[in-house]
């Protein structure tokens, strides 16, 4: 077994972060690759494959394990081994470009004291209207009342479909209560990842939110960068190009996640990160 990096991913103010476990890829079978993240008391684990060179960058195999299975994409995962990569080569700037099962992207880390910002383009997002009986249904398992709900929900996927959903206030989200059996059964039946309940921005971008997956076996995420990219294509319409979200309060792990819509003619692409740090590296 190589090596696992702990690495504390999209930390606030030097601490906090979601703790993810990242390791070389290696001849595991799903079920020990599922049993990583429960035996290092992380909610998901990366495994990074070599890959050779393209772009003229060194270029890596990324698969993404909770302990309920395989996922094609995981944006606070991408951090962390973008930091930890960045932490092999030694530069003060690295750059490399990433598969994932839903595709390829280039991402970079740069040095920033006793950490890195790392940061990826998770490509394009889709974004669907959302239907009453849909939207009642996930409201129900999370326990918000109407008068709670902004109004300003859709369904966003950058790989898989989840329910991006505004409440009234950081105090509304605070105070959330899921009842995890009801919402998992609500987002079975809808086919979505999970739900990503935020309040509204302020006027520079600033928010709080609050990822729920029970249906992947994370109750909760501690940090979600690819709901954070779908929820900067969501805002982008009312001309807000940069959020900072606030996570991982609730769960006693205070973590920041940065999302920047870049304009480039017709076209606009997300980049989205945060700050990470590799807090330990176990031998198992």
């Amino acid at each position: 077994m190589p090596e696992v990096a702990i690495v504390d991913a999209c930390q606030r103010r030097r601490g906090g972060g979601s703790p993810t476990a990242v390791l070389d890829d290696a001849p595991l079978t799903g079920e020990e690759r599922r049993r990583i993240p429960t035996e290092l008391g992380t909610s998901h684990a990366v495994f990074l494959r070599a890959t050779g060179v393209e772009r003229a960058r060194p270029s890596y195999t990324l698969r993404f394990f909770t302990a309920a299975g395989e996922l094609p994409a995981c944006g606070h995962g991408t951090v962390a081994a973008l930091a930890l990569l960045a932490h092999r080569a030694g530069d003060d700037a690295y750059h490399a470009v990433l598969r994932t099962t839903h595709g390829s992207f280039d991402g970079r880390a740069t040095r920033n004291g006793d950490g890195l910002t790392a940061s990826f383009d998770p490509g394009p997002v889709s974004l669907r209207e959302v239907r009453g009986p849909e939207l009642e249904a996930v409201a129900q398992g999370l326990g918000l009342t109407p008068e709670a709900v902004a109004g300003d929900a859709c369904v966003a996927s950058n790989g898989r479909p989840r329910l991006l959903l505004a409440v009234r206030s950081r105090a509304v989200l605070a105070g959330l209560t899921p009842d995890f059996p009801l919402l998992r059964a609500a987002c079975d039946r809808y086919g979505l990842l999970g739900c990503y309940a935020y309040s509204p921005p302020d006027r520079h971008g600033r928010t709080a939110a609050r990822m729920f997956a029970p249906s992947i076996g994370v109750p909760e995420d501690i940090a979600n960068a690819n709901s954070t990219a779908c929820l900067a294509a969501h805002t982008v319409g009312s001309g807000m190009d940069r959020l900072v979200v606030d996570m991982g309060d609730h769960l006693g792990r205070p973590s920041t996640v940065t999302a920047a819509v870049h304009h480039d003619g017709l076209e606009r692409r997300i980049q989205v990160g945060g700050r990470a740090a590799i807090v330990r590296t176990l031998v198992r």
